[in-house]
């Protein structure tokens, strides 16, 4: 005789066995019909499960983001249940969620062409309407890979025998496809109302190279209509947005592919990377940091003291020299910044030092992982090592974190989310140290009352770390700046600092960086202002243009008055019309067009228009520089 108890704490007795269904059905029917699994004891589980003990229970609908998910779960195998159908010769491997949709990756005799996936795509809606119900079937392993072998589905009884022989296997079927998966799955196809068929790229078996290539389908579906609908406006969005476009069109940086993953930056675009530099500079300084420079080649007996060489050597460029000394360029910051604080005896009163490095790193990134300046193998990072007692250490923390969400907001970034992400199970270090590390932080962030998420499992191998996660113009996340406290490297290093007692004792060790990757935060900029960027930040911000010859030394003159004020200012003085030329430069997203013909030169004055077609007017020079200087110190301009 279960007893049910509901989230909000009433309980519901059965004098037998239930499903999970029948317990919504009993609680009213417009649960029932919208229940598309159960949250049993924390387990999600299908909404035919039975109940057979006393249980905390939770109906899933599409209104939580389980449902959510567990509807592009069940859309993946709706769309291979749709390939088969219209493919059979194609064999189903994988079919997993992915962020705002799913994806299943296929092997077949030809590659999938767009009207191939309108096909696909139209089979699903017809396989939805028909509203089959999804069962779920246990099966013996041995069975399972026979059954598979029988129908020509070699990669799925591969993946079926890899499984240990004593375990049983679920499936599930709908109509007459029969698929492999722990579940759960929506109730019948015809939940499944709101999908659509996105692109189709390829795909390693089991993400090996090695392996055989693949076709995979990604998909993106959900709960309304009106959801998709506002996805895939962000999406068009995010396409006009796409920082590499934009990036060359803007004459800010270029890719190419004899330096895969590094980035060729242009003037404009250099100078903009050097202004976030030195901004950062000064925001570092007012803070009581120092700034310092470590070498970018280190003997590999360093990454093995700090434990890289073992948790990070897939991700390391390495080299070996005639002597047979292996070196590695760095792919952090971080131990360089531990032999910079070893050097001399550190007392107490020493304590914090907080040290600052523009370091540029090097990682291995697969080539199909490379996207732009977002994904790169060699970048900047604005990188802090904070060496400061445990007494310090909650503080330092909160710094830290009052910091980054002030800098961000002078970017335009005011929706901002932190992640604290705890002990991996692949670490190093005791459960007692990174007790105190995790408390750290989830204490530091509860006393500035600032609300964060738990990620258990996603720390650093050497330390519990926040995340922090912009939301940009159109509602894209981004993972940017991240602190970390760490015990471990000090103790792997042996380094310390002379207590009060004159004995010796380890500091804590914090990490932290603010933009993250400078070249991935040039990237969002981008993205998020659709590269106009804000004043303050325009590599130039003010062009100053001739309507003919006979005002170029007029011309001259007031770009030398606004370079002299400290503005950033090109000249045009071609020989164009004066309405080619403001269009040619609108299309630079420059913030500031000056004008200047025979009535401006005469008056001493020049014509202004703002960036999206606003007529100023016209001003005198001092004028114009006094509201742009007004404008340069005003920051966290709207996106």
């Amino acid at each position: 005789m279960p007893v049910i108890r509901l989230p909000d704490g009433s309980e519901r007795r059965f004098d037998q066995n239930i499903t999970v269904a029948q317990v919504a059905a009993s609680i009213g029917a417009g649960l029932a019909k919208a229940a598309l699994a159960g949250r049993v004891d924390g387990k999600l589980v299908d909404t035919s499960f039975v109940i057979d003990r006393d249980v905390a229970l939770a109906i899933v609908t599409d209104k939580d983001a389980d449902g959510v998910e567990i509807i592009r779960h069940s859309t993946a195998h709706l769309l291979a249940y749709a390939v088969k159908d219209l493919f059979p010769e194609a064999q189903v491997t994988i079919g997993p969620v992915v962020d705002n949709g799913f994806y299943y990756d296929f092997a077949y005799k030809r590659p999938f062409t767009p009207e191939d996936l309108a096909a696909i795509e139209k089979r699903m809606a017809e396989l939805a309407k028909k509203d089959f119900p999804v069962t779920r079937e246990v099966w013996q392993r041995d069975q399972a890979v026979e059954f598979f072998k029988s129908v020509g589905e070699q990669y799925k009884a591969e993946l079926i025998a890899a499984i240990p022989a004593d375990q049983e296997v679920s499936l599930y079927r709908e109509g007459d496809f029969v698929d492999l998966c722990r579940g759960p799955h929506v109730p019948s196809t015809g939940k499944l109302r709101v999908f659509k068929l996105m692109k189709v790229a390829g795909a390693y078996w089991r993400g090996d190279s090695k392996n055989e290539q693949l076709q995979r389908i990604y998909g993106t579906a959900w709960a309304k209509k009106e959801d998709q609908e506002a996805y895939l406006h962000m999406l068009e969005e995010a396409e006009k947005r796409d920082h590499r476009k934009l990036g060359p069109m803007l004459d800010l940086f270029h890719l190419q592919e004899e330096a895969p993953g590094s980035v060729f930056w242009h003037p404009h675009g250099w100078r903009l990377f050097q202004d976030l530099i030195g901004y950062m500079r000064g925001r570092q300084e007012e803070a009581g940091y120092v700034e310092v420079n470590t070498p970018d080649v280190m003997d590999r007996s360093l990454w093995e003291t700090s434990g890289h060489w073992f948790n990070y050597r897939d991700n390391m460029f390495t080299t070996q020299t005639e002597d047979e000394r292996v070196f590695a360029l760095k792919p952090m910051n971080c131990p360089g910044g531990v032999l910079l604080y070893k050097q001399g005896i550190k007392s107490y009163r020493d304590l914090p030092i907080r040290m600052a490095e523009f370091g540029k790193v090097h990682r291995y990134e697969p080539s199909g992982a490379l996207h732009g300046l977002l994904r790169v193998r060699h970048f900047t990072q604005d990188d802090a090592h904070i060496f400061c007692t445990e007494d310090q250490m909650e503080q330092e923390c909160k710094d830290v974190v009052a910091l980054i969400l002030d800098i961000y907001k002078d970017f335009g970034f005011d929706d901002i989310r932190i992640k604290l992400s705890t002990r991996p199970d692949n670490r190093i270090g005791s459960d007692e140290t990174w007790d105190k590390l995790e408390g750290a932080l989830s204490t530091a962030l509860d006393h500035m009352g600032i609300a964060y998420a738990l990620f258990p499992g996603e720390g650093a191998f050497y330390g519990p770390k926040l995340e922090f996660v912009l939301r940009d113009a159109i509602g894209r996340d981004w993972q940017c700046g991240t602190l970390q406290v760490d015990m471990n490297l000090p103790e792997r290093f042996d380094i310390n600092y002379v207590a009060a007692d004159n004995t010796h004792k380890r500091p804590v060790m914090l990490h932290r960086a603010l933009f993250g990757s400078l070249e991935r935060f040039t990237g969002i900029l981008i993205e998020h202002y659709t590269g106009a960027l804000p004043f303050w930040l325009s590599p130039i911000q003010v062009v100053v243009m001739s309507i003919s010859e006979h005002q170029e030394d007029y011309a001259a003159q007031v770009a030398a008055t606004l370079r002299a004020a400290g503005l950033r200012v090109e000249t045009d003085l071609r020989g164009e019309k004066i309405t080619y030329k403001i269009r040619e430069h609108s299309l630079m997203k420059r913030p500031y067009y000056v004008v200047v013909g025979d009535k401006e030169k005469a008056a001493g004055l020049v014509a202004v228009r703002a960036r999206g077609n606003q007529d100023l007017g016209q001003m005198s020079p001092e004028t114009l520089i006094e509201r742009l200087l007004r404008e340069k110190q005003s920051r966290g301009a709207a996106a």
